[in-house]
């Protein structure tokens, strides 16, 4: 690990800001490799690690990084996730283009027609609770139980399985070890790591939890080792038990926060969700100045990017702590 002169709290403007910017860089990184084997990634681009065009212009964000907004503008006025403003800032943000699911669209009618936020989900087992999720690991770093019940409720927001629910909860509570063991300078156990995180869920969904369980051994830094069995024992889709355990995989397999996304985006399928949700457990665990330059500045900086995101953690900080 990377020495530093000082380590920033597990709750800090510094950690909250790497989750949120980390998830940015990683659903931008993987956006041109979404639904591509890690064999046509590879021959496409050799190691992506550089941003590149795609469905979008390189640097864009998806529809990961949007949701993700819309939680930090929530933190940010309310001091706490209230699911009820969360939904209605979920419609306001809307913008299809950016690569929403099908399911997405009828929970944002039913959202906007006046429907209750925990009514208008569908019983979905997708990523999409999961994938927006990491800025709350984050901010609730120091609070275990309001961690775990506020990443459930913003996904009762679009997903209702079971397994959407535990993958959401999974990804926060991995965040926020992430924020604690960085502010301690601890390198991460896998075997520690996962098994605290598979029992927090094994009563949520039993499935996600043996998921985690059945992480393959990686030797930390090796980055094709990692690549290769990450994508052999996960199908890295769409679906939550099987894009949540490979992107912690990708973070537990690092010595470096680049690394964890250039992992995340190398294994195929899903790789702006898979590279959005490692970027925010690189980013929470070696925090904000610890993702590539060159990345950030890429970033897209529009009315509701990069940094006007960035405005929004120091807000959620000040928020909380008023």
């Amino acid at each position: 690990m990377p020495e530093h002169k000082s380590r920033p709290a597990a709750f800090s403007y510094e950690r909250l800001a790497g989750a949120a910017l980390g998830t940015m860089c990683g659903d931008a990184l993987g956006m041109p490799g979404e639904g591509w084997s890690a064999e046509a990634i590879k021959q496409k681009y050799g190691r992506l690690d550089t941003m590149q065009p795609g469905r979008l212009p390189a640097g864009s964000y998806t529809d990961d990084s949007q949701m993700m907004i819309a939680i930090l503008e929530t933190l940010a006025r309310k001091g706490r996730l209230d699911a009820s403003y969360l939904a209605g800032q979920f419609v306001n943000g809307f913008e299809p283009w950016r690569g929403y699911g099908g399911r997405i669209f009828g929970v944002m009618e039913r959202l906007a027609a006046g429907t209750r936020w925990d009514r208008a989900g569908t019983d979905s087992f997708g990523n999409g609770g999961a994938m927006r999720v990491g800025v709350l690991g984050a901010f609730y770093a120091d609070d275990l139980e309001a961690c775990a019940q506020a990443a459930l409720d913003q996904c009762r927001i679009t997903h209702h399985h079971p397994q959407g629910l535990a993958g959401a909860v999974a990804q926060a509570l991995a965040v926020r070890m992430a924020c604690q063991l960085g502010a301690q300078n601890k390198i991460p156990s896998p075997e520690f790591f996962l098994a605290t995180i598979a029992d927090m869920v094994e009563s949520v969904d039993l499935h996600t939890a043996n998921r985690l369980r059945a992480m393959p051994t990686i030797t930390r830094g090796d980055e094709a080792g990692a690549c290769a069995a990450l994508s052999q024992t996960y199908a890295c889709n769409a679906t939550s038990a099987e894009a949540v355990p490979p992107a912690i995989g990708s973070f537990i397999a690092s010595e470096q926060a680049e690394q964890t996304i250039v992992i995340a985006v190398g294994l195929g399928g899903d790789t702006d969700t898979i590279g959005a949700m490692a970027g925010a457990l690189a980013g929470a665990y070696w925090g904000l100045e610890a993702l590539p330059g060159g990345w950030v500045q890429c970033l897209e900086n529009g009315v509701r990017g990069r940094d006007y995101m960035l405005e929004l953690c120091r807000s959620a900080v000040l928020a909380k702590s008023g």
